[in-house]
């Protein structure tokens, strides 16, 4: 499995998702407190994040566990977004430790993060290619392929999911995307957290101890922009 958490609002830095909070991703990448499958995300961590002066998102990415890149922490105190993903990662057995298997994927402005594992088979007859052989890179591709097709995010990820979690009844589907002015993310097998405060901030367990952390129930789609929060069933 894998711990991942998104924002979107005021602008933020990196440090936000990942030092500053007492359970961050840092925190949850060595200690998660929800994670119910696994019990330490060391096998790569990204993020990705929106600038005004470019088209496409940031992304950095890293095979090695995030608490030894040492440049990291600079880098994430500068790094300030009003839409931010990042993710640390726990691989599927049998998955390469690469970078282009390591979330975020990204298309054009879309940056999306899988926590869960699925058969390959299960999403390969939905994309042509994928950036890697992971299963992650394969469910990427299939809604990146679906939101090319002008289907809105939150109908690509509940497709995927839904054609996913059908012919592999014992996968693990929580996604997570954005595309700099909005939010969109599945929970189906694992944990997902709300927090709203001057924003919207969606993460696989809280960051902290705030109140005002909701948990979204099993098999539901999170749909966030700045008109608002919707949860729907899958």
């Amino acid at each position: 499995m894998c711990r991942h958490a998104a924002w979107l609002g005021a602008p933020r830095t990196l440090s936000s998702l990942i030092h500053e909070p007492e359970y961050g991703l840092l925190q949850q990448s060595y200690a998660p407190r929800l994670q119910r499958y696994g019990t330490i995300n060391a096998d790569g961590f990204g993020m990705g994040w929106y600038d005004t002066t470019r088209a496409e998102p940031v992304r950095y990415r890293r095979t090695v566990p995030i608490w030894a890149d040492a440049n990291l922490p600079a880098l994430a105190q500068v790094t300030r977004s009003g839409c931010l993903l990042a993710a640390v990662r726990s691989a599927t057995v049998g998955m390469p430790i690469e970078e282009t298997a390591t979330a975020p994927f990204t298309d054009g402005r879309w940056l999306l993060s899988h926590n869960g594992r699925v058969e390959r088979e299960a999403v390969r007859e939905l994309a042509d290619d994928a950036e890697s052989s992971c299963d992650s890179a394969w469910l990427a591709a299939a809604v990146f392929v679906r939101r090319r097709a002008g289907h809105p995010l939150g109908d690509a990820l509940a497709e995927v999911v839904a054609h996913a979690g059908a012919k592999d009844p014992g996968a693990r589907l929580n996604l997570l995307a954005c595309d700099g002015a909005s939010i969109a993310a599945t929970v189906w097998g694992d944990t997902l957290h709300l927090h709203l405060d001057d924003g919207v901030l969606v993460a696989s367990e809280p960051l902290d101890d705030r109140p005002g952390w909701q948990a979204v129930p099993d098999r539901n789609l999170v749909l966030a922009s700045p008109d608002g929060v919707r949860v729907q069933p899958l």
